[in-house]
């Protein structure tokens, strides 16, 4: 079965991915930071085998991993492909990961808290993800007690997840717009309706690839079906705004375009060595020219999967052991044989 991040089928120019993430507690339990680590073993045991048939709300089969017995190379992977998040696993984590064979569905179990369930897709599609998730939180709350307030919502280990528990985001590609002045000024702007944009990769305020993640900030005081409306209109004014200066760029400027993106597939079909911030840099070249019909490629291929499976973690679990000494040679090689070829 394909991941959800290697379908090709309608990609869009703009929009990336779609993530709908809820945070659950149980009634009976303390908070995981209060637990100790045989009270976490006792909690995930107990989730794991009351969720042993979760995969029917999908149709998939679910494998299970112990972040405690889990390589920390093995962890990161999971993080750079979004099934884990970022914190996940970490400080002697003696939880447990549930995640579908398509990588879609991730549900954490005894971390920061009790149960986060995470969906994603590899479109622009909020409102089918929230009715999945749904589904599976039904599914869940069927057979444990969640921790619920009748004025705040549902209690959460962080108090920026109590009410709804509702993370909605929407993962954009954004070359254009962030290579302008403007905008840290539009993100400013987007920030007072108490939606946050951050970038995906990168370190510290540099981003790769020209990603961006668009969500909210706010879920207490709100229902699920407004912060998804918020974080979609706040997504499609970024994507309206990429859209424009895009046109106005190939009208003025289309053989300077033209050159850096072909400039960019040159560099992906024939480098012998890649950093990370180097391979992300020409993917995103590629992609906008893709997406444009600037570049066409001999055979679909999702552009972000590549992006996902260079990154450093993920690139040692791809590549040969003999070859994990030089990642950025790993990396380049990888990217040879991966990429096809124009037409």
């Amino acid at each position: 079965m394909l991941k959800w991040y290697q379908e090709t089928e309608n990609q869009h120019d703009v929009f990336v991915a779609s993530r709908i993430r809820l945070v659950r507690n149980l009634t009976h339990y303390p908070f995981p930071v209060k637990l100790s680590d045989e009270g976490k073993r006792e909690l995930a045991g107990k989730l794991e085998e009351g969720l042993k048939e979760i995969g029917s709300v999908c149709g998939q089969d679910f494998r299970r991993f112990s972040l405690s017995s889990m390589d920390e190379r093995e962890r990161e992977a999971l993080r750079e492909r979004r099934a884990l998040h970022g914190a996940g696993g970490e400080n002697g984590c003696m939880g447990s990961l549930l995640l579908s064979e398509d990588e879609a569905v991730s549900i954490t179990l005894a971390e920061e808290d009790h149960v986060r369930l995470q969906c994603m897709s590899g479109q622009a599609e909020l409102s089918k993800l929230w009715e999945e998730a749904d589904r599976l939180d039904d599914y869940i709350n069927e057979r444990f007690d969640y921790a619920f307030h009748e004025k705040y919502g549902y209690l959460t280990a962080y108090p920026t997840n109590v009410g709804t528990g509702l993370r909605a985001a929407v993962t954009l590609h954004l070359p254009m717009l962030s290579a302008g002045k403007r905008f840290g000024k539009l993100v400013a702007e987007i920030g007072r309706f108490g939606v946050a944009v951050r970038g995906v990769y990168g370190d510290g305020n540099e981003n790769y690839g020209s990603l961006y993640e668009i969500s909210n900030q706010k879920t207490l005081g709100v229902t699920e079906e407004e912060i998804i409306s918020l974080v979609k209109q706040m997504a499609d004014r970024l994507a309206a705004s990429e859209r424009k200066m895009k046109s106005v760029t190939l009208k003025s400027h289309r053989a300077d375009m033209e050159d850096e993106i072909f400039k960019s597939y040159g560099v992906l079909r024939y480098a012998r060595k890649l950093s990370v911030k180097e391979a992300m840099t020409y993917l995103s070249q590629v992609r906008a020219g893709e997406m444009e019909g600037l570049l066409q490629l001999r055979k679909p291929i999702n552009l972000y999967r590549l992006m996902m499976e260079i990154q450093p973690a993920n690139i040692r679990m791809l590549v040969p052991k003999e070859e994990e000494g030089d990642l950025n040679q790993a990396r380049a090689a990888y990217i040879r044989e991966m990429l096809p070829e124009l037409v």
